[in-house]
């Protein structure tokens, strides 16, 4: 007798429906074929100790499980459920079951019968209302995850006797339903730091305003101890909110790499990622042999934030410049490419030398002649020419620490910048590719970001008398932009203009040198 449900596999952060056949015949021998891995190979010992555990039995018999297309690689422990009921209906054990087709079951078994969560629920859910099944049978605690998608029975189950009661009849489980945009708008404006409690250091507030307002990559130059982290812990906090599609496209990723946890419905929140800086070249942008996310597509529509930068390694650092260019990353293997989303905020922070204590007000730099500029060199003209604002960060002065007066709340610093956000999403709303100002091309630059007579010969002089570079040329102008949408200007303005130039404290010749 031949018995037929369906899985699904996960590729990138889309799922593919996955096809599972078994039949018992006469002959010995357990056999999975359809390019399994050796997890789905080992589901033969998980349902057995299974079944023995509710007192069925495995068949000694020939049992063949097909997992089609069979040209499509299958990985991970997810198949043991849809295995185990299949085998226990072609083996005649359980005869009243005549629904298997209309689900999509997953779910990896313990040996005591227990189901274990699994990864990319999410995007599973959404193929399985795509291909019109009926509901998606899963492990309890990936149960909240699937719900978030709408118009299918997510059917919760605990333990492989309750999925067999279930599809004989003989129990009812009421499809569990979340109210996704009532989740959604509750929790997303909780996070733990608040920038109210940041004493001083209010010109690095300013510069991080502009940063979330435009979009901006951002870079803090400072002594150990000046506050670099605690300030970039406090960025999400001002960001707008995640929209309902963006919230969707982040969990995906989540999902994909198993970081939702237990219990866990949708990301309402920002995400922010502060990986260490012995991170190696794939943990960053993804890879393996089957490809998954990396901290940047984690830190998608969120924070990416690099601390201590130049102790990063270099080509750890190098492989991140075509995801801050395109906004995505293309991993290709022999038999699959995958592209997983990287729009992301770079956020990063170093010292400015070995010591840490150059151009510091009260404390001598002990390092040696050229040791400064090497240092700053570990971070290559490409990389440093994606960061739009460069700021220097300044100790805060004892009377700053002790003092009693509240600091501006994330809440007001927030609602500025989504005001500027509202009137970029106007300027870009022809192009819904672009939706910041950091991400303007060069020829939109030049035909949105246009500036006075006075405000050119401002430029001109800046990037005479400080040396700054020809690549600081369109950023100052996207920052400029910038800070007129925060004023509420439709023109950049001079004072604009000169506020966006001393964020380039890394493009001056003679910095360091």
């Amino acid at each position: 007798m031949l018995a037929k449900t369906f899985g699904s596999a996960v590729y990138g952060v889309n799922a593919k429906m996955i096809t599972i056949e078994v039949q018992v015949g006469q002959g010995m021998h357990f056999h999975i074929v359809g390019l399994a891995d050796s997890a789905v190979k080992e589901s033969e010992h998980r349902v057995e100790a299974s079944l023995k555990y509710f007192n069925y039995k495995m068949p000694r018999q020939k049992v063949i499980v097909n997992m089609a297309p069979a040209d499509i690689r299958k990985e991970g422990s997810a198949y043991d459920l849809p295995i185990a009921l299949c085998i226990l209906q072609s083996s005649e054990q359980i005869s009243s079951v005549h629904n298997l087709e209309d689900y999509v079951i997953m779910g990896e078994l313990s040996l005591d019968g227990k189901l274990r969560p699994i990864k990319g629920v999410l995007p599973i859910a959404i193929e399985v209302r795509k291909q019109g099944f009926k509901g998606f049978v899963l492990p309890a605690e990936n149960a909240k995850e699937a719900a978030i998608v709408n118009n299918i029975d997510v059917i919760p189950v605990e333990t492989l006797e309750e999925a067999i009661a279930f599809f004989e009849g003989k129990s009812s489980i009421e499809p569990l339903v979340v109210d996704t945009r009532d989740l959604f708008f509750t929790t997303q404006n909780e996070y733990d730091a608040d920038f109210e409690h940041v004493q001083g250091q209010e010109n690095i507030k300013r510069a991080l305003e502009i940063a979330a307002a435009g979009g901006h990559n951002a870079i803090m130059i400072g002594p150990p101890g000046a506050g670099k982290t605690m300030l970039a812990k406090r960025i999400p906090s001002i960001l707008p909110p995640l929209s309902l599609p963006e919230a969707l496209e982040t969990t995906k990723i989540h999902s994909v790499a198993g970081k939702l946890g237990t219990h866990m419905g949708l990301v309402s929140r920002r995400p922010y990622r502060a990986p260490h800086h012995s991170i190696s070249d794939a943990a960053l942008v993804g890879g393996g042999s089957f490809p998954q996310p990396g901290e940047i597509s984690l830190a998608h529509n969120g924070i990416l934030f690099l601390d201590e930068l130049p102790e990063f390694k270099r080509t750890v650092l190098e492989v991140m410049r075509q995801p801050l260019e395109e906004r995505k990353v293309s991993i290709s293997r022999a038999k699959l490419t995958v592209e997983f989303p990287a729009n992301f905020m770079l956020i990063a922070s170093m010292n400015p030398c070995p010591c840490g204590y150059y151009n510091h007000p009260d404390k001598e730099c002990v390092c040696g002649p050229g040791v400064v500029q090497k240092y700053l060199n570990k971070i290559s003209g490409p990389l440093l020419d994606r960061i739009d604002l460069h700021v220097e960060v300044t100790p805060v002065t004892f009377d700053q620490i002790a003092s009693t007066r509240k600091s501006e709340s994330s809440a007001q610093i927030r609602e500025r910048v989504i005001r500027a956000r509202e009137r970029q999403l106007e300027r870009f709303k022809d192009n819904k590719e672009i939706y910041s100002n950091a991400m303007m091309p060069p020829e939109m630059v030049k035909k949105i970001c246009t500036i006075e007579p006075a405000g050119t010969a401002l430029l001109r002089t800046a990037m005479d008398r400080l040396g700054l570079s020809a690549r600081a040329y369109d950023r100052i102008l996207k920052v400029s932009r910038t800070i007129a949408d925060l004023a509420g200007s439709d023109e950049i303005r001079v004072e604009h203009l000169a506020e966006a130039i001393q964020y380039r404290s890394l493009d001056r010749e003679n910095w360091a040198g």
